[in-house]
C-alpha cells in the first residue's frame, strides 16, 4: 500500500456519512423556518453556504478524530494481530507515528481555520456567541485528539459514549440548528438525542466487536465494563430511546401526508433487523458488518427527514 493510499484508509471515509447526518438534521430543523415560519415565529431564509461550512468543519474534525484513533490505538497497543476490522495505517507500518502525529496538527489547524471561518459567518463577527461557540470549536478539537491519546484518554476510561452522545447529538445537532437562529429549539433538543443515540450504537457496535482486545491491552470501553450481555442490552436501549420519540412524532402525521411518514419505513426495517440479528450474535466478529449498516441508515434518516420537511411544504 503506497503512502497516499494509507492516509486515505487512515481517513476512515466510512466514517463521514454518520458525522454528516447530525449536521443535516440539525440544517434539516433550521430549514423548518424557511417553510412553517409559525413553528416559532421565525422566518428567514434557509443559509446554504452557512449549512456547507458546518459539513466542511464536521469532515475535518471527523478525519482529525480518526487520525488521532490511529496514532493513539497504535501508541497504546490496541491495534495488534488480534483487533477485528480493517488494519490501521499506522498498524500496517506504512505511516509511522511521527507521520500520523503531523497529519493530525494540520487536520487541527484547518479544523480551526474552518471553524472560525464558520463561527464569524454565522454571527457576523465577534460577540458572544462567537466565542462561546469558539471555546465549544477547541473543546472539539481536544476531544477528537483525546479519545484515544494521553494518558488520561477518555476512550479507554469508558466515557466515549458520553461525548460521542455530546459532540455528535447534541452539539452536532443542536448547535448546528443554532447557528442559524441562535434560539434554544426543544425539537432540535429532541432529535439531538436521536441522533446522538444513533451515533452512541455505532460506537458501542465498534466496542462490542473489540471487547475482548480492549479488555486485554486495558482499553476499558463501556462494551468492556458491561460484558457482553450487558453490552447488548445497552444497545436495546439506545434504539428503543431513539425510536420512541421519532414514532410519537411520526404517528399523528400519517393522517395528515402518510407518504411522508412511510418514508421512514425503510430505516426502521434495517434497524428491527439490526437488532434481531445484534440478539443472536456470539461471536464478536460478527458485530463487524453491522457497524456499515448503523452508520449509514443513520444517514439515509438524516437524508429522508430534510426530504420530509420539503416534500411536506411542496404537498
Amino acid at each position: 500500500m503506497s503512502k497516499t493510499k494509507a492516509w486515505i484508509s487512515a481517513m476512515r471515509l466510512r466514517t463521514l456519512p454518520l458525522s454528516f447526518s447530525v449536521i443535516i438534521v440539525g440544517n434539516a430543523l433550521a430549514y423548518t423556518h424557511s417553510v412553517y415560519p409559525e413553528c416559532s415565529g421565525l422566518y428567514w431564509e434557509f443559509n446554504w453556504k452557512l449549512f456547507g461550512l458546518t459539513l466542511l468543519t464536521t469532515l475535518l474534525l471527523q478525519i482529525l478524530s480518526n487520525f488521532a484513533n490511529d496514532y493513539g490505538d497504535s501508541k497504546k497497543g490496541a491495534d495488534n494481530a488480534d483487533r477485528i476490522g480493517p488494519e490501521r495505517a499506522v498498524q500496517s507500518g506504512v505511516l509511522s507515528s511521527k507521520d500520523m502525529l503531523k497529519g493530525m496538527i494540520i487536520t487541527s489547524l484547518l479544523s480551526l481555520i474552518s471553524g472560525l471561518y464558520l463561527i464569524y459567518f454565522a454571527f457576523g463577527g465577534f460577540n458572544k456567541f462567537f466565542f462561546s461557540f469558539l471555546l465549544l470549536g477547541v473543546f472539539s478539537i481536544i476531544g477528537a485528539i483525546m479519545y484515544t491519546v494521553g494518558k488520561k484518554a477518555y476512550g479507554y476510561l469508558g466515557l466515549g459514549d458520553v461525548f460521542v452522545f455530546i459532540f455528535f447529538g447534541l452539539l452536532g445537532v443542536h448547535g448546528s440548528y443554532f447557528l442559524h437562529y441562535q434560539e434554544i429549539y426543544i425539537p432540535a433538543i429532541i432529535f439531538s438525542v436521536i441522533m446522538g443515540c444513533f451515533c452512541t450504537a455505532v460506537l458501542n457496535l465498534n466496542n462490542m466487536r473489540d471487547q475482548v482486545n480492549d479488555k486485554k491491552v486495558g482499553k476499558m470501553t463501556l462494551a468492556v465494563r458491561l460484558g457482553f450481555k450487558g453490552a447488548k442490552i445497552y444497545h436495546y436501549i439506545l434504539f428503543l430511546i431513539a425510536w420512541f420519540p421519532i414514532l410519537l412524532m411520526l404517528l399523528p402525521s400519517i393522517e395528515r401526508n402518510w407518504l411522508t411518514a412511510l418514508l421512514f419505513l425503510p430505516v426502521l426495517v434495517i434497524h428491527a433487523l439490526h437488532i434481531r440479528k445484534v440478539i443472536k450474535v456470539s461471536d464478536p466478529k460478527d458485530f463487524d458488518p453491522e457497524l456499515k449498516k448503523i452508520a449509514l441508515s443513520s444517514f439515509l434518516f438524516s437524508i429522508l427527514f430534510f426530504l420530509s420537511i420539503y416534500l411536506d411544504a411542496i404537498y
